[in-house]
């Protein structure tokens, strides 16, 4: 038992280029209040003074590991990836993701680990409220009810505001240990969330934001709230890469129930559109996107090689 009976949380914090925003978004992590943080950070290469900043940081803090420095990870889910696999959480309660750019506020985490606790889920997410420079600010409203199969096609929303008991993330810890194919899934978010769902751990995703998502150029995804983010998700859907990670959570999570590998199984996949997405104008482009790939989908796109992906190593 911990002498301190606060929530221990490990923060997994992936890193890049930061220097304009990471100190902000550090400060506000920690002063978490109720809680306990550990922040452990992982820094891609950089061509900046972040990884010098972070340690500075670690020198001046005991709640705050940086992990070794010099691979270039090229993007923030195969950075996400090694932390999961690298960081030794399992004497913690909870962990959670972080990214270096945003603002959370100071009961960000006791907040959602309150929500886990009274609805007795195993994972959590959250509205945020993106702003910009110039100081706009909206709320991206990510609540609308679960779906079946959502977790085929999307995350469950932004994974800066994702927040796992031990044992979620441990399974999480497990599967890119035992599926080498998973270390190259697009999207770290996207990727536990379909771990998670599609292994019946209950996930809560809170209408209330509890932090603030910082919008710029260097963003890897962004807010996405437009329609102009509808057109470039159902663009992601019909590309390649969008297609071959849909295939690997198949393959990798033995779906039976879904066929990919013919045209006739598109169309079967296309006419389930409502219960792969949350929102309902995003199950409309999904359904016109899926239609698109069974009539025009290449021979590269219906091959076999996407359904060699993702075996045990």
């Amino acid at each position: 038992m911990k002498p301190d009976k606060r929530a221990h949380v490990a923060v997994l914090l992936a890193a890049y280029n930061g220097m304009a925003f990471i100190e902000q978004q550090m400060k506000s992590i920690l002063h978490q209040e109720v809680v306990v943080v550990t922040i452990f950070i992982s820094v891609d290469l950089s061509s900046d003074s972040t990884y010098e900043w972070c340690k500075q940081l670690e020198e001046a803090n005991e709640n705050v590991t940086v992990l070794e420095y010099g691979e270039r990870f090229g993007g923030a889910a195969k950075n996400f990836y090694r932390l999961i696999k690298d960081v030794e959480f399992s004497e913690f309660d909870y962990v959670s993701f972080a990214d270096q750019d945003d603002i959370w506020s100071l009961d960000k985490l006791s907040h959602g680990i309150n929500k886990m606790e009274v609805a007795n889920a195993e994972a959590y997410s959250a509205s945020v409220i993106a702003f910009w420079e110039d100081g706009r600010e909206k709320l991206i409203d990510k609540s609308q009810p679960q779906k079946q199969y959502d977790y085929l096609l999307e995350a469950a929303g932004p994974g800066c505001t994702y927040i796992f008991t031990n044992e979620a993330a441990s399974l999480i810890k497990g599967y890119l240990n035992s599926f080498p194919g998973l270390n190259d899934f697009v999207l770290h978010d996207w990727l536990s969330y379909a771990l998670l769902r599609h292994n019946h751990f209950l996930w809560f995703i809170d209408p209330e934001p509890k932090m603030y998502y910082r919008q710029h150029d260097s963003n890897q995804v962004g807010a996405n709230s437009s329609f102009i983010g509808m057109v470039h998700r159902v663009k992601f859907i019909i590309s390649g890469q969008a297609f071959e990670s849909i295939a690997l959570l198949v393959k990798s999570l033995d779906i039976s129930s879904v066929e990919l590998s013919s045209r006739k199984g598109l169309f079967l996949f296309a006419l389930q559109a409502r219960q792969l997405r949350r929102r309902r104008a995003d199950q409309l482009f999904a359904f016109i996107a899926l239609c698109y790939l069974a009539i025009k989908g290449s021979k590269a796109i219906l091959s076999k090689r996407y359904w060699s992906v993702g075996t045990k190593g």
